[in-house]
């Protein structure tokens, strides 16, 4: 009931307004994103880069409502291409397709990603499409093979609480493409989604047990110490190489388990997302898990 009431209040643009305007808010809000600009996001990525992390940038947006906004989201994110490059940092880049006009047109979002990746492949770097509400995993999974079919650079992500989750891996790693997989943090009906944990958890490991005997190269995205568990007992069951894959936390969210993974010689990659438009992101983490209410309510009563 609180993940479900705190998912509903991430579309409340009058709580949004009380969020994003209050100091204190804003304040706590960047334990989750590394800031508003891309030079904080860039300084994010280094100090991760500096301690053995990878690191994954996200400018912050989604649904947007023209055709100019879309081509300012573009454009922001073949700057961070660029600043990667130039920072001469371990990072790639993940982007949201509703944030390139997805809403808008499916063809005139395909040319921006297009793009995107051109510019990828130009800094030999990679793109990460992120999967969002199960009503846009179709046109995504879509668009991703299309692109994919005529340049290598991009991958998706699969979310494991969705009952299509499996054949939609078949679907893509028949394409050869590179997926991350996470739960999902969408409030998503039993129509299309799994709504005990168990399930959600048991389809996790049956998909991480299909991507890593795969050979191709993907993300384990998770906090859970169970599925983290899971992946380095199937791994090295199957003598998969802890260079052949790579675990994917979010930043600010269980520094314990990275420092661990990390000192355990796993490759760790940090998505660090920045930007004005955080309150979406912001009230998905706090959704995600009962500490960080605790974390929120803590310090906002202090």
């Amino acid at each position: 009931m609180l993940r479900s009431t705190l998912l509903k209040l991430s579309e409340s643009q009058r709580f949004a307004n009380f969020v994003t305007s209050n100091a204190k808010t804003r304040r706590m809000a960047r334990r989750f994103v590394a800031g508003e600009t891309l030079d904080e996001a860039i300084a994010a990525a280094r100090s991760c880069n500096e301690v053995g992390m990878m690191a994954s940038l996200d400018y912050l947006g989604e649904n947007v409502a023209t055709t100019a906004d879309a081509q300012r989201a573009r454009d922001a994110y073949l700057e961070i291409f660029e600043r990667i490059s130039k920072e001469k940092l371990n990072a790639n880049v993940s982007c949201k397709l509703t944030q390139l006009g997805l809403d808008l047109s499916a063809e005139f979002c395909e040319g921006l990603l297009l793009s995107i990746v051109e510019r990828a492949v130009g800094y030999e770097n990679f793109l990460r499409v992120d999967m969002e509400g199960s009503i846009y995993t179709q046109r995504t999974v879509e668009l991703v093979k299309c692109v994919r079919a005529r340049n290598p650079a991009v991958g998706t992500v699969i979310q494991s609480y969705l009952y299509r989750s499996e054949a939609d891996v078949q679907d893509l790693l028949a394409y050869g493409c590179r997926i991350r997989l996470c739960k999902g943090a969408y409030q998503e009906s039993a129509d299309v989604a799994f709504p005990r944990k168990a399930d959600v958890d048991g389809n996790y490991v049956k998909l991480m047990q299909l991507l890593l005997a795969s050979g191709f190269y993907h993300g384990i995205a998770t906090h859970d110490p169970k599925m983290i568990g899971a992946t380095i007992r199937f791994a090295a069951t199957k003598q998969i190489s802890k260079d052949d894959f790579e675990f994917q936390m979010l930043y600010g969210v269980r520094t314990d388990l990275q420092k661990r993974l990390v000192r355990d010689g796993y490759r760790l990659r940090i998505y660090i997302p920045y930007g004005k438009d955080w309150f979406p992101y912001f009230m998905r983490r706090l959704a995600e898990r009962p500490a960080n209410v605790g974390f929120f309510l803590k310090n906002f009563l202090r």
